[in-house]
């Protein structure tokens, strides 16, 4: 049997396979933040598909930390119900869930939070939006510490089987994390350990609010992808080592920071509909950047596994998640065999094929058929539900054009 379709734990729980979903913005919540029938349905389909691990993507822990409109929430009681209907709807189909646990920080806008984001620093203009955030105080540290806490008692009131702190991408975390956006000089910044400090308080209130039965994990960036002065694969392993010694218990790796490099995100082609989504005065300038990026972020299967190479000896028999590019069932199975990786994390190819596992299970396939045109990406980041959108043949077709955004 492929080592693909071999079980293995992730602390005290156990994964049918090597597969997991990476959690995805799925922009199919309600304006705030509760679970609706479409999101469960997606997950009961990506269940039945047989995936290990579905972890859904990115729920805000504080009504502060929202990055977009429709993103499901768990900052509040009153949103355990429906994320309960999540659970259920995985565990049915045999799949195990974690809870992926967010907060915006600055990665935000002053309409979605109905005040200015606030960030590590206030002293970088987001290149997006243009505004400068409001520094975070003590205060506003420790709430959001405390939110963390709270979200996870929650996803244990909700049945989840474990959590993952998302500390990639630009986000809270990786705002602290990164030394090209945190330029503190107090207790939160200033060097590798003080930056390191969110992270670690974050943990411990995580840690402290859910039983010993639930496991922790962490996505994070091995790679910020920026010019000058943010997280490498070495500050990424230091990182990583340190939350070894604190008892992580995987820990998914992946790069980017988010409006700085989005691209290196995802790779693949650059969507030009991302413009539809700002007035009409900054699309010529938007149009301009996106051109430029164009033809330069050609894609490459498993294009983060050479970095979690470098994390890999930090992190010992931690099991090593790697997300970016997960195409082909022999690359997976290559990674697997070698030890490059315990477990191959998927975005796009579910959204496309929420079948995958099984058709590669059953031999229906032997490659994703994503091709990487990043339109489900525009249409998230324009308030569309995720789904395929593009309609070439073996695709899913949908009642969506990109016309529609």
């Amino acid at each position: 049997m492929s080592i693909l379709f071999t079980p293995k734990k992730i602390g005290q729980v156990e994964i049918r396979n090597r597969f997991v979903h990476s959690a995805t913005n799925e922009s199919m919540a309600s304006r705030s933040g509760e679970v609706t029938d479409g999101l469960v349905k997606r997950y009961r389909k990506l269940a039945r598909g047989e995936v290990g691990l579905i972890i859904p993507g990115f729920m805000y822990v504080h009504r502060y930390g929202k990055a977009q409109r429709y993103q499901t929430g768990i900052y509040s009681d009153e949103l355990i119900p429906g994320l309960r209907k999540v659970v259920d709807a995985i565990h049915e189909g045999g799949s195990r869930v974690f809870f992926q646990l967010a907060h915006s920080g600055s990665q935000t806008t002053k309409g979605m939070l109905g005040r200015k984001p606030m960030g590590t620093s206030d002293t970088r203009r987001d290149p997006v939006y243009l505004f400068r955030p409001i520094k975070m105080t003590d205060e506003d540290i420790e709430l959001a510490i405390n939110s963390f806490g709270e979200a996870a008692r929650r996803a244990a009131e909700a049945g989840a089987d474990g959590v993952q702190l998302h500390a990639a991408h630009g986000y809270l975390i990786s705002q602290f994390l990164s030394p090209f956006l945190n330029d503190r000089d107090d207790a939160w910044g200033g060097t590798d350990e003080r930056r390191f400090r969110l992270l670690r308080e974050i943990f411990l209130k995580v840690r402290h609010a859910l039983p010993d039965s639930m496991p922790v994990i962490v996505k994070i960036n091995a790679n910020d992808c920026v010019p000058e002065n943010g997280v490498v694969p070495e500050l990424a392993r230091k990182y990583c080592g340190w939350l070894a010694e604190m008892g992580i218990n995987g820990v998914e790796v992946s790069c980017g920071l988010g409006v700085y490099s989005y691209m290196s995100i995802i790779r693949g082609d650059v969507p030009m509909e991302l413009l539809k989504r700002f007035p009409l005065w900054k699309r010529f300038i938007g149009w301009l950047v996106l051109k430029g990026k164009q033809g330069k972020f050609g894609f490459e299967e498993g294009y983060n596994v050479g970095d979690a190479k470098v994390i890999r000896p930090a992190i010992g028999n931690i099991p090593l998640i790697v997300v970016g590019g997960m195409r082909s069932k022999s690359y997976m199975e290559r990674i697997l065999s070698d030890g490059s990786a315990d477990f191959v994390s998927i975005c796009r190819p579910f959204i496309r094929e929420p079948t995958l596992v099984k058709r590669f299970k059953e031999g229906k396939t032997e490659v994703a058929s994503c091709v990487s045109c990043n339109q489900c990406f525009a249409a998230i980041r324009n308030n569309q539900p995720v789904r395929c959108y593009n309609k070439t043949a073996g695709g899913q077709q949908n009642r969506y054009s990109m016309t529609n955004i």
